[in-house]
């Protein structure tokens, strides 16, 4: 990058660092079209769509003031969009903040306040706008860094809606290299971030062209050694005799263990069938069907990874199938006599797997007759990765590169690591680097000379992000390594037909730009939104109506002559440390309505919704994994907050608060499952006045085989034992619904507040001792009265007998034993 600090050679822009950036034609235009519309912006990986979002960043923050935001889906990559930005902007670094969950919710809110630009992962986002500790109300640039992810539940779609209905003065980038398999893909992904714009800009364009360099792709086949081949076809004789169980039970007709994971997931729909109708063979074919994937797991291992990963799995499952509460497919599974001669097998065998020479062989040729220096080698799987750290490391300098997450026999990187990592591998302090695909998206890895794909992967998007770790600066390699006639060719072809498929769908957006925006318009009518909405530059925003997709004119871009300016509108100007410091008082309005950074966690009262028509509903954290907080934050008119509440999933008032349980897990409370569920409905009980069980789902007495009476007594103990008001809905929207409705007649008919206990209150002795007994092996609050008033005290339950157990009404065998058993046993650490 030149850095030389001429007109010609570098940008210079208000609030972008003088002489840093090199201009470059195509990252301009693309900056101009992004500042005019919602956009999505489609460049290869390396070639600084980053640069991009930043050009029109520093335009939004010197023109129109307020705030931006930038969301990346992992740490690493935010720490390293916020180094950039600390670098390319003139602004003060403190004014240019990173939320992870690594920091406190309560700092959250108070750097929010006084940031310029924040960049953080959308989880945390995502989470600071349910709990309300912020307010999207100032943010002028929102931008969506490796936004194919905008799909599903992620919280990318959450977020962007979020951002269009209480900005004041939106705009949406959306940046990947990848954005969808398809067009279909693509078009969902623009309809999710409310884009209505998309620049596409490939290798083959002259403006890019420049910039790029060949890359060329082999693929490697290696043969499968011979002990190799009769690991896995006993494996796969055992799936073929599940797989013929199942077709005895109806649900498929196939047999042949190569099966597609679709076919898979179409028997899973039918035995799912029969287990709503309550027949038994349901919960048989399930069972047949987690061993049938615990195999195919095992397959994949020996294959395409390493007879050492294949062992370390089978270990897994052993000491899974040894556990307390293990699955009968566990159990089955590992006693198998094909399975267990596989392992013997496996642990004979003294080779290795051909990839591991292959792998070696090509590092070699790469650092050694071409004078390389750094490779980077992909591979799906932690186990692998560890075993080729250490194999590699014999012969080279060579690291891992993993997340950040523990996962067994394996301790995951912090984040201070990661960057370390890679800080030294920039810096040629060793030469191979071997990866999980938590280095695919968007890191700054170094130009390096061979990108080599241990095994490949599935999706062209991973494959093109993989890819784009080489040929930015010189000519790149990329090796693929393929096990024959195994899982890795298929996913090898299916990856390459898709990933030719989306450079078609690429191209074919670039020529027909107003097509694809004609197709967003819409699904604009489909949805419903009015024809007078917002424009994409915040026309009208004043009305807090704005939707994700509003505001196209005929030709599907906003009207050009709304007065927004271009980027050389601003150029050159605020050079002087006096211009900067006016840009940053722009956001005098940046936290309107925003009273949860106020507000420190774990107080008792919070204060009453303000406004005559708000209500508040204080969610607890862990309930996060539900759509419902997100959807009730939505809500005109609902003001949720976020507490980890010691009592409850949701408070509505003073004395009502919320247990919701699914009618499975409520289920599983009568049939030998957890039995927390009392416990929790007594402690709410004794905190507020009006305890609620939401039982959530469908056909209480008829999903399972429980006696109708056994569900009528658990409801009859819930509401006469505990004065719990028992109620049903259908789902979690229906759920959000009806906790509305009684936020509402709680706090607006009745005016009442709404309060969180912080502690639990003290238990009376009774209470006490009920709680003592009660947990002794799961009894359960019914029982424990029971026990102690037919035998007087918890010293006479401790040292009864168990025929005077069997005396006491509710107890039988199996209760009387486990008591006795716990009671008595030797305790062992």
């Amino acid at each position: 990058m030149a850095t030389t600090g001429t007109d010609d050679e570098t940008i210079d822009r208000s609030l972008v660092t003088t002489g840093l950036l090199e201009r470059r034609e195509y990252q301009t235009q693309l900056a101009e079209s992004a500042l005019s519309a919602h956009t999505l912006v489609c460049l290869p990986t390396g070639l600084g769509k980053t640069a991009i979002s930043l050009l029109v960043t520093a335009h939004r923050l010197y023109e129109t003031g307020g705030k931006a935001l930038l969301l990346a889906p992992t740490k690493p990559l935010v720490t390293q969009h916020a180094d950039f930005y600390r670098e390319a902007l003139s602004i003060p670094d403190d004014e240019i903040v990173v939320f992870t969950g690594e920091v406190r919710p309560a700092e959250r809110g108070e750097l929010w306040a006084d940031a310029q630009v924040v960049i953080a992962t959308p989880q945390v986002v995502e989470n600071d706008l349910v709990g309300n500790r912020i307010s999207l109300a100032s943010v002028t640039h929102c931008t969506f860094d490796e936004c194919h992810r905008a799909t599903g539940e992620y919280a990318y779609n959450y977020i962007a809606e979020r951002y269009h209905e209480d900005a004041a003065d939106p705009l949406v980038t959306g940046m990947s290299a990848s954005p969808g398999d398809d067009e279909e893909a693509i078009l969902q992904v623009c309809a999710n971030l409310g884009i209505d714009n998309v620049e596409v800009m490939t290798e083959s364009d002259a403006d890019v062209s420049e910039y790029t360099h060949e890359t060329s792709v082999e693929w490697k086949r290696v043969e499968l050694p011979e002990t190799v081949e009769e690991i896995r076809d006993l494996i796969q004789e055992v799936i073929t005799e599940r797989l013929t169980s199942l077709k005895e039970l109806g649900v498929t007709g196939r047999t042949d263990p190569s099966l597609s994971e679709r076919e898979i997931q179409k028997i899973q729909g039918r035995v799912r069938g029969l287990m709503d109708d309550d027949q038994s063979e349901g919960y048989q074919g399930m069972s047949l069907l987690a061993e049938v994937r615990k195999l195919r797991t095992a397959v994949t291992y020996v294959e395409t990874q390493s007879v050492e990963s294949f062992e370390q799995y089978m270990d897994r499952q052993r000491e899974a199938a040894r556990s307390s509460g293990a699955s009968k497919a566990d159990q089955r599974m590992v006693s198998d006599p094909n399975v267990q001669r596989a392992v013997r097998l496996a642990e004979e065998y003294d080779g290795l797997h051909p990839k591991y020479r292959r792998a070696r062989m090509l590092i070699a040729e790469t650092l050694g007759i071409n004078d390389g220096e750094r490779v980077i080698v992909f591979t799906e799987s932690r186990d692998t990765a560890e075993a080729l750290t250490e194999f590699l490391g014999d012969h080279f300098t060579v690291e891992r590169f993993v997340g950040q997450s523990d996962t067994d026999g394996s301790e995951g990187m912090t984040q201070t690591e990661q960057q370390d990592t890679l800080e030294r591998f920039r810096a040629g302090e060793f030469e191979v680097l071997v990866s999980t695909s938590v280095a695919e998206e968007g890191l700054d890895v170094p130009e390096v000379d061979l990108v080599l794909f241990y095994e490949p992967v599935p999706t062209a998007i991973r494959s093109i992000q993989r890819k784009g770790r080489t040929g930015r600066q010189t000519e790149g390699r990329v090796v693929v390594l393929l096990a024959e006639d195994t899982r890795d060719e298929a996913y090898f072809w299916k990856a390459r037909q898709d990933e030719k498929k989306m450079e078609q769908q690429l191209r074919g957006l670039k020529d027909a730009a107003g097509t694809i925006e004609g197709k967003l318009g819409e699904q604009v009518a489909l949805d419903g939104v009015p024809e007078e909405a917002v424009s994409a530059d915040g026309d009208g925003g004043e009305t807090g109506e704005g939707s994700a997709r509003e505001g196209e004119s005929t030709d599907g871009k906003p009207d050009e002559s709304d007065g927004q300016a271009g980027l050389d509108a601003f150029a050159g100007g605020a050079s002087s440390s006096e211009e900067e410091s006016e840009s940053g008082d722009g956001d005098s309005e940046r936290q309107n309505g925003e009273s949860g950074s106020e507000r420190q966690d774990g107080e008792a009262v919070v204060a009453t919704a303000e406004g005559e028509d708000e209500v508040e509903i204080v969610v607890d954290q862990r309930e996060l994994d539900a759509a419902i907080p997100r959807d009730l934050s939505t809500r005109s008119g609902v003001e949720t907050r976020l507490e980890t509440l010691e009592v409850g999933d949701y408070v509505l008032s003073d004395r009502v608060v919320v247990e919701r349980k699914s009618v499975e897990d409520f289920l599983d409370t009568l049939t030998g499952g957890d039995r927390s569920l009392f416990e929790q409905v007594g402690d709410a009980a004794r905190h507020y006045g009006r305890p609620v069980v939401i039982l959530e789902g469908e056909n209480l007495y008829g999903k399972r085989n429980v006696h109708p009476k056994a569900i009528g007594g658990a409801l009859a103990s819930l509401a006469v034992d505990f004065g719990a008001s028992v109620m049903q809905t259908a789902g979690e929207e229906e759920t959000a619904d009806l906790l509305e409705v009684i936020a509402e007649r709680e706090q607006e008919r009745d005016d009442r507040e709404v309060s969180v206990h912080g502690e639990k209150q003290s238990k009376t002795l009774t209470e006490q001792q009920e709680y003592v007994v009660a947990s002794i092996a799961e009894v359960g609050p019914v029982t424990a009265r029971a026990l102690l008033e037919s035998l007087g005290s918890v010293e006479a339950v401790m040292t009864a007998e168990k025929e005077e157990l069997l005396a006491v009404e509710g107890v039988g065998e199996v209760t009387a034993d486990r008591i006795r058993e716990v009671v008595s046993s030797s305790y062992s650490s």
